[in-house]
């Protein structure tokens, strides 16, 4: 995922819109949206993301020189496996015959289309055997029930080396690689439990000390431990009381300094927590993020969002991925809202239950 560097909007060249331009400069996460604030964005903040993406399939497709060394796998790869990852989820959080359901489906088959239905994974293990990404881009697939033999007969004896379980990285990606491990149905090399300990979110870490990178080192932290929130009970009650005290607080200051993509990243995180959904916070934070996003479908990743009525206001590097996120962070949000308003509804006595 992308990482950027905390920025003041004001900094940014271009002039947003008022409304924006107030959004951006003021915290409001800390203050109380109006209830049911957020369900009344989500449908169309979702929809308008994932509508942006699809007429933008093709800015994801791989060159033909992928597998040459000099090709850079940030600018192709990845994005594609990001497009993989968060379409897959869309997918599996809403309604089959929805056309967010259908359309999400779609951008995940045109992935698995471009990896060859995972012959050119199976390449890349075969040229790189030493790295992990090319298995953590094949686990999304893997996770959704897209498989290729051929690969997993590679990786099979390549995840029982040494050299693999001794890879050295950070914490919060070692998690990752343990949840791709769980995805394609292999023994994991290592406890999960002890690489969380070792994350900056799994030590408790003083809320005061976050910032940009640890930001995104803790949502992914939350992202690869819940299967990118397909399975919130992973999280233990102490981190789960600890975000969901200390979200309103980084949320707040991600909206003042205009980063939108690290926002989406903190909501599909508050999307993610076990129980009822905070939905407090959802309130405060999703008509802000619904402001910004452009009026295409499109959110840029930081700064003050521009007033330029083009179809493509931002260059794709510097909207794709916010873009993603945003649509992801809608979709988990919607199915947490959701079902916090089914649990009030059962144990409600004298309600009538209804389904939004």
């Amino acid at each position: 995922m992308t990482t950027t560097a905390t920025q003041d909007p004001r900094e940014t060249p271009g002039a947003g819109r008022p409304a924006r331009e107030h959004a951006s400069s003021s915290g409001t996460a800390g203050a109380s949206g109006a209830p049911g604030a957020a369900l009344a964005v989500l449908p169309g903040v979702l929809a308008s993301a994932l509508a942006w993406t699809d007429a933008h399939r093709t800015r994801f497709a791989l060159p033909d020189d992928v597998l040459e060394p000099h090709t850079q796998v940030n600018a192709t790869l990845k994005p594609l496996g990001e497009l993989a990852q968060l379409g897959s989820t869309i997918r599996r959080t809403t309604a089959p015959g929805a056309p967010e359901h259908e359309v999400a489906g779609d951008l995940v088959a045109y992935a698995w289309e471009q990896l060859h239905e995972g012959a050119l994974l199976l390449e890349l293990l075969r040229a790189e055997p030493f790295a992990a990404y090319p298995y953590e881009i094949y686990a999304a697939f893997a996770g959704y029930g897209l498989r290729h033999e051929g690969f997993e007969a590679l990786a099979r004896p390549l995840t029982a080396t040494r050299a693999w379980a001794h890879t050295e990285q950070h914490a919060n990606r070692q998690l990752g690689l343990v949840n791709s491990e769980r995805r394609v149905g292999v023994v994991t090399h290592t406890d999960a439990g002890g690489v969380l300990s070792r994350t900056w979110l799994g030590g408790l870490s003083e809320p005061w000390m976050f910032e940009g990178p640890s930001g995104y080192a803790l949502t992914h932290t939350v992202f690869h431990l819940t299967d990118w929130g397909r399975m919130p009970d992973r999280v233990p009650k102490k981190i789960d009381g600890y975000l969901r005290t200390w979200l309103p607080a980084w949320t707040d200051g991600c909206l003042e300094s205009g980063q939108w993509d690290l926002t989406g990243e903190l909501l599909a995180v508050a999307a993610s927590l076990p129980g009822p959904a905070p939905a407090e916070l959802l309130d405060a934070v999703w008509p802000v993020l619904a402001d910004v996003q452009h009026p295409t479908g499109c959110v840029p990743e930081t700064g003050v969002p521009v007033q330029d009525p083009a179809p493509d206001p931002y260059p794709f590097i510097d909207c794709y991925h916010s873009t993603l996120v945003t649509a992801f962070a809608a979709a988990l949000s919607l199915r947490s809202l959701r079902q916090t308003d089914a649990r009030t509804d059962e144990t409600t006595p004298g309600r009538e239950r209804h389904t939004p």
